[in-house]
């Protein structure tokens, strides 16, 4: 069964919430903890789709994971790490992206990993080629399978040197998680450096791991024989935070977000601001909330960690739609998050998408055909509308675009939310949004 939201806009959403541990890191934490000879616990964890197929999949392979009723803490024990059966496995094909990132650890472990087919929100060409080729580079043996990918390295996991041509996270995370137990160094060049990276890279020192990074996106890991459990609290969702600032100013209210970080959301804090945004900033958390009067528009381009991110674009498009001028958004790090911008235009913004670079420099997607910017005109005033969910960011922003319009809309596919919003619904409620929830028994996708 599905579940289907009618909702009932024009209501500020006026209230608190609270954001826990950040998704793009929990989930990596948790696979990290396969690579120690002892137990391991991560603090702060929200409950999240992704922790629930990570949880299945150490099961699975033998890891002990235990949830702490009262914390929500998790204590993963490795000690009894096995190889599970591929139709096991397989149970999660299409799930989510995460397996892939089990392969390092559970070769170190175990010898050799399975991966069955891999899912993710449809928003560009993610490929796995990064993460098959970083292994190969480590000494791994690929083969494909009709029913996913077997991964072994008869000899063990070699440090190497990469270059990535693209600061990817996911292949800088696949680089951490094989290299700290690698034979020898292994040198990344081109490395992400997100906030969450860095919180990675400070639970593999917790365990014992030997890594460096450099201000030129350099970071190099010298191999440990072992590695031990680790004691963690994981870093606040930003983007979570950033998506719940969004919805208080498209939707004229009021959100005080517990557990937002500034220190990590410092591009976002500036483009909050000059689009006249407003914010109380505390060390507990960031109020947001519409001030008042006129948005002003803005010209936006997203980038790679320190620049503005691209979880952060989406639900900022539909409070631009409410900007009094013409706005551009370019996208540079997925040639294909614009798809959502359908639903709004059905809903009465005006939005234009361009395959040309309408930002300050030429990007990866100009000569390649992708629809990769927006130039976005406002104010538009919002109405009710039908709307299927196509992803997870470009699902909040059409959930605060219905929030926002005025008359009832019906949105479909609102599971896929749960998979980076913790608790979605509850929060709704209490910020006061009026909808009701209905089951379906539509198939998910």
């Amino acid at each position: 069964m599905s579940r289907i939201l009618t909702v009932h806009g024009g209501v500020p959403l006026k209230g608190r919430v609270k954001v826990r541990g950040a998704k793009n890191l929990v989930p990596k934490a948790m696979v990290a903890a396969l690579l120690g000879n002892a137990p391991s616990t991560l603090r702060n964890v929200p409950e999240l789709k992704d922790v629930e197929v990570v949880t299945s999949l150490l099961q699975i392979h033998g890891v002990t994971v235990v949830k702490d009723p009262v914390t929500g803490d998790l204590t993963m024990d490795p000690a009894n790490a096995k190889t599970a059966s591929s139709s096991e496995i397989n149970t999660h094909a299409g799930d989510s992206r995460i397996p892939i990132l089990l392969c390092g650890p559970l070769i170190h472990s175990i010898g050799h990993a399975f991966i069955p087919d891999l899912g993710g929100c449809k928003i560009g060409d993610r490929p796995i080629d990064y993460h098959l080729d970083v292994l190969r580079k480590f000494g791994a043996v690929v083969d494909k399978t009709g029913g996913g990918i077997l991964i072994s390295a008869p000899n063990g996991l070699k440090g190497t040197k990469i270059d990535l041509p693209y600061p990817s996270v996911g292949a800088t995370e696949q680089v951490l998680l094989s290299a700290t137990r690698a034979e020898g160094i292994t040198e990344l060049s081109g490395a992400a450096t997100e906030p969450e990276i860095i919180d990675l890279i400070a639970i593999l020192q917790k365990m014992g791991a030997i890594i460096s990074v450099q201000t030129d996106r350099t970071i190099r890991i010298e191999g440990v024989k072992e590695l031990t459990g680790y004691v963690h609290t994981a870093l606040p969702d930003r983007n979570e935070s950033a998506s719940w600032a969004s919805a208080a100013l498209v939707t004229g209210g009021d959100i005080y977000v517990e557990g937002a970080s500034q220190r990590d959301m410092m591009t976002f804090v500036n483009t909050f601001r000059k689009i006249g945004g407003g914010m109380d900033i505390h060390d507990d958390g960031i109020r947001f909330y519409h001030p008042g009067g006129d948005l002003k528009p803005l010209v936006l381009e997203t980038d790679v960690h320190p620049g503005f991110m691209t979880d952060w674009q989406q639900p900022l498009v539909v409070a631009l739609t409410q900007a009094e001028g013409v706005s551009i958004v370019h996208e540079t790090v997925y040639e294909n998050r614009f798809g959502f911008t359908e639903a709004l235009t059905r809903m009465g913004a005006s939005i234009q998408l361009h395959r040309e670079c309408l930002g300050s420099v030429p990007c990866r997607f100009g000569q390649r055909n992708f629809i990769h910017s927006a130039v976005i005109s406002g104010s538009t005033p919002l109405k009710g509308a039908t709307i299927d969910i196509p992803d997870l960011r470009g699902g909040f922003s059409h959930m605060i675009a219905a929030l926002a319009a005025q008359g009832t809309s019906t949105v479909t596919g609102i599971d896929i939310i749960s998979r980076g919003y913790e608790r979605f619904t509850d929060k709704l409620n209490g910020l006061g949004a009026d909808f009701e929830v209905h089951e379906s028994s539509r198939a998910l996708v």
